[in-house]
């Protein structure tokens, strides 16, 4: 299907355009890409594909992903080689592209890349995951802190210009216990801990952060739909996962989705990764 004038895909005459996007992890892009993520790419009818934990410099990747036809890309890898970084693709040359969100900190970590498109900044975060006990975690509760101070001025300058706001990606917090299959087992650690919930239930809060959780408000009455399944045991056979993978969206844009799903493989041989891509049709 032929893209439209401004980049959208016009489903029929008769309706609005219609703008998917994926997010996915990708655990290495240079090993996804090894074990099916070219192949998914070519045939994906997403608009904007933002990908985490590329871990690679764009002249480590292979031509048909560093810059396959028909995709305009940024990549943003972390200083720190082989560690985070964070991608967009998208079918529309981007009006503008920012690394990071003016973190002295955290703009060179590879963990935040947005873009500007016709009425909407698409953006992909890979927040750190953490570990309790650990600098790690406390580098995590630094990042959050940061993030959500950026996540407001984001929504109030959106408004203000008339766009909305999407940010897709890896958030490394399961919000709810209908995110994870063990939640009992999961209270102590990193991604699940009352901490961290209360804080992204402040990103998802009205008075607060103002966003929307996207895929939850498609299917408030689900458990999952699981995004991430250890590699460990059988946790994919038996769906044991966590839902950490989000469409964050300003109500306006959220109110807009008309499908949301996680394309989950058929079978653990054909992962490419330990995450599925999570995707969500507007209807603009």
């Amino acid at each position: 299907m032929s893209d439209g004038a401004d980049g959208l895909r016009p489903v029929c005459r008769y309706r609005a355009l219609v703008l998917t996007v994926t997010s996915v992890n990708v655990n290495g892009l240079r090993a996804a890409a090894k074990k099916g993520f070219v192949e998914w790419l070519a045939r994906t009818e997403a608009d904007v594909v933002c990908l985490q934990e590329v871990r690679a410099e764009p002249h480590q990747l292979p031509e048909e992903v560093r810059q396959p036809d028909g995709w305009y890309v940024v990549h943003a890898p972390a200083a720190a080689k082989g560690r985070a970084g964070v991608s967009l693709y998208t079918r529309r040359e981007p009006d503008r592209v920012r690394v990071g969100f003016g973190s002295a900190e955290f703009d060179g970590s590879g963990r935040y890349v947005e873009a500007d498109l016709p009425g909407v900044t698409v953006a992909s975060l890979y927040l750190p995951s953490g570990e309790v006990g650990t600098a790690r975690q406390d580098e995590k509760v630094r990042f959050m802190g940061e993030f959500l101070a950026h996540l407001k001025a984001l929504r109030a300058r959106a408004a203000a210009d008339g766009r909305e706001v999407v940010v897709c990606g890896d958030w490394n917090i399961a919000h709810q216990q209908t995110d994870l299959k063990n939640w009992r087992g999961n209270t102590r650690n990193s991604g699940f801990l009352p901490e961290e919930r209360e804080w992204l239930g402040g990103v998802l809060d009205p008075a607060d952060g103002g966003y929307v959780d996207v895929v939850r408000a498609l299917h408030p009455d689900v458990e999952g739909p699981y995004s991430w399944w250890s590699y460990r045991g059988r946790a994919f056979d038996n769906d044991s996962g966590w839902r950490i993978d989000y469409h964050v969206a300003t109500p306006g844009l959220a109110g807009k989705a008309v499908k949301g799903f996680v394309e989950r493989a058929a079978t653990h041989a054909e992962r490419w990764s330990d995450h599925a891509p999570v995707t969500v049709v507007y209807d603009l």
